[in-house]
C-alpha cells in the first residue's frame, strides 16, 4: 500500500482513521455473518488510497448480498447495524464518525470492481479498496464532474496508467466517453 494512504490520516492519527479500522470491522463481520457475501470501498475514500486526500462527508462500500432477488436489498444490512448498536443516518449508518453508505453492486462493472478489489489494512483490520482503474472507470460511467475530477487526480498521481483505464473502459462499453474524456483533459 502506499505510504501517503490511511484512509484520511492528514496530520498524524486522526479521528477517522479510528473510526475507519471500525467500519473494517464491522464490515468483516458482516461477512462472516452471512449479512453481505463481500464488500469494497470505493468512492472518494478509495481514491484517498492513490491521491492526495479529498473532501468527503461519508464512506461508500459497495456491497454483494446473499439474496440478490429480494426486494429490500439493505434490510439485513441495516438490522445487523441496528443490533449492534449503529443507528441511521438519512441513507447512511453512522459507524463512529463515517457515515457510511451500503450501495449493492449492480452492474456487470460494479461486480467485476468489487471482485477484482484490493486487500488491504488499516490498522491491522482488513478491508478491501476499489483498484485505482476500476474507480476510474466507474467514475467515468457516472460522468459527474466531481468523477471527472476524480479521474484527472488518479492520473496525475501515476498509480494505474491509461491503458489500464482504456482497455476497462473498452470492456465495459465506455470506449468513447474514455476517448471523449481524454479529448478534454489530455494535456498532451
Amino acid at each position: 500500500m502506499p505510504d501517503r494512504y490511511d484512509l484520511l490520516e492528514l496530520s498524524g492519527r486522526s479521528r477517522y482513521t479510528v473510526s475507519m479500522d471500525e467500519v473494517a470491522r464491522l464490515l468483516n463481520e458482516m461477512v462472516q455473518q452471512g449479512v453481505i457475501t463481500q464488500f469494497a470501498v470505493f468512492g472518494a475514500v478509495a481514491q484517498m488510497r492513490y491521491t492526495e486526500a479529498v473532501a468527503t462527508f461519508d464512506a461508500g462500500i459497495r456491497v454483494a448480498v446473499p439474496d440478490e432477488d429480494a426486494l429490500d436489498l439493505l434490510s439485513p444490512i441495516y438490522a445487523f447495524c441496528r443490533e449492534r448498536g449503529y443507528s441511521p443516518e438519512g441513507e447512511a449508518i453512522r459507524v463512529g464518525d463515517w457515515p457510511v453508505q451500503f450501495i449493492p453492486a449492480f452492474s456487470d462493472l460494479t461486480k467485476d470492481a468489487m471482485d477484482a478489489a484490493e486487500e488491504d489494512e488499516v490498522d491491522g483490520v482488513p478491508i478491501r479498496v476499489v483498484s485505482a482503474a476500476y474507480l476510474a472507470v466507474i467514475a467515468l460511467s457516472v460522468g459527474r464532474a466531481k468523477d471527472l475530477a476524480r479521474i484527472v487526480a488518479i492520473r496525475e498521481a501515476e498509480v494505474c496508467d491509461d491503458a489500464a483505464i482504456a482497455a476497462l473502459a473498452s470492456q465495459y462499453g465506455l470506449a468513447d466517453k474514455w476517448t471523449a474524456f481524454l479529448e478534454r483533459f489530455d494535456e498532451n
